[in-house]
């Protein structure tokens, strides 16, 4: 066994977060398949273990923070090397810049560098779970595949038409491609077309019926911003079957594109309407509020996800950097970005607490991974980062998880970069990560 000593947070709920100034993480089990044996407090493990605790196995890390990783549940790795440039909207952004980057990934040599790189950062950031964009191209989302470390699903985009030249498959190309990734990666593959916009309603049906049958997950984006719902909308309401259309979720359910295991980025702008055939299919939101923000904090200015109605209807849903459109891949600044956005807004109830819990355990249940990662709980994954606290005072001095967690995001007198740089270290299954 080994003994992880340190200032505890462990997320239960939106409202819950375990709280110990002085806890320990017992681990037990090999590097690389590591469970948790047990989440005391110091004093507590003292009695129970005894002489078991040696300095050889105990790690001390009183002066920092110790809580579970990050579930980033929507994001496209192809897009780190655009999230910081100029956003004007949305669809003028995407053929600016991140189509031209895209393509680039068609070049195997380049999307295995990349990769190595960008899953290295990722893993350093204390991200080991989510749902992941890759570029059309095969080897690129291969790429992602061997250098992604923790429970992610990944899929290639399908644009097969509204897309640049380089970019655009056929229906055939599409589906075939579909196929022969949901048999070389099983449950590991996301169908992912990019939206309505990119993907034909054809293609959507099939690939949608395909993964079902696999037990795979489907994901894509909807209703990020109101341009890009009155262009999918006029688009559809040419389409035959499609005229009589009244709204962009009307159009994914029409190709099967929802259900309990179906992730739609953004959600910003829905209906209640909307929000109830959501809600029945059991169709999950991933809000991404970095890259939502408005355009003088790098975002899309695309508008404030209302989570309180959300919940209302009985949707579920967690957090997501949606790098590139989002500019920093830290979780913390996710978080940080959804607390002051609402609070802007006067709008309550959105705390630290339930920033962590939207960025760790429900991320994870969305996925069906709960029971072995996502918090801390005897024999799950040993899964956990440790975070330095800047700023005065000791972590230990803080009075709950609510004021703990307030500090690590306000991070005084650094810029939002340095989110990247709070993890001190990263486990993955009891073994470090990077």
């Amino acid at each position: 066994m080994k003994f992880y000593r340190g200032v505890i947070l462990n997320p239960k709920s939106d409202t819950v977060c375990e709280f110990m100034p002085d806890g320990v993480l017992v681990v037990s089990g090999p590097a690389g398949r590591a469970k948790i044996e047990a989440v005391l407090t110091w004093d507590r493990a003292q009695e129970k273990y005894g002489k078991a605790i040696r300095a050889s196995n105990t790690f001390d890390f009183r002066d920092s923070v110790i809580l579970p990783g990050f579930f980033d549940m929507h994001f496209h790795w192809v897009q780190d090397e655009v999230r910081t440039m100029p956003k004007d909207s949305l669809l003028q952004w995407l053929e600016k810049y991140t189509f031209p980057a895209e393509a680039r990934f068609s070049d195997p040599a380049f999307a295995k560098a990349r990769a190595r790189e960008f899953f290295k950062r990722l893993a350093r950031v204390g991200t080991f779970g989510g749902a992941i964009f890759s570029s059309i191209h095969d080897c690129a989302l291969s790429a992602a595949m061997k250098e992604s470390k923790g429970n992610f699903v990944i899929g290639n985009v399908l644009m097969t038409m509204n897309s640049p030249n380089e970019l655009t498959q056929t229906e055939e190309e599409a589906i075939a491609l579909t196929r022969k990734l949901l048999k070389k990666f099983g449950k590991r593959f996301a169908f992912t077309p990019r939206f309505a916009i990119s993907t034909s309603p054809g293609v959507m049906k099939e690939g949608a019926r395909l993964a079902d049958r696999a037990g795979c997950f489907k994901q894509s984006h909807l209703s990020e911003n109101l341009q890009e719902i009155d262009f999918t909308l006029s688009l559809y309401r040419g389409l035959r079957g499609f005229q009589k259309v009244k709204s962009y979720t009307e159009i994914y359910q029409s190709t099967g594109m929802l259900g309990s295991r179906s992730l739609l980025a953004h959600g910003i702008h829905l209906s209640r309407a909307e929000l109830r055939i959501l809600s029945r299919t059991r169709t999950a939101i991933i809000h991404c509020p970095t890259s939502n923000a408005p355009i003088s904090e790098q975002g899309l200015g695309s508008g404030l996800f209302d989570f309180k109605k959300t919940e209302r209807a009985g949707v579920r849903w967690a957090l997501g950097s949606d790098i590139g459109g989002g500019p920093v891949l830290s979780m913390f600044d996710v978080m940080r970005s959804f607390v002051e956005q609402n609070a802007r807004a006067g709008v309550k109830g959105a705390s630290c607490i339930k920033a962590l819990y939207r960025a760790t355990l429900a991320g994870a249940e969305i996925l069906g991974v709960s029971k072995q990662t996502g918090n801390f709980k005897k024999g799950k994954d040993a899964t956990f980062l440790v975070v330095s606290l800047p700023g005065q005072g000791k972590p230990s001095q803080s009075t709950d998880a609510q004021s703990l967690l307030a500090r690590i995001l306000r991070t005084p007198g650094l810029d939002r970069e340095a989110f990247d740089r709070l993890v001190q270290l990263s486990l993955y299954r009891g073994r470090i990560a990077v």
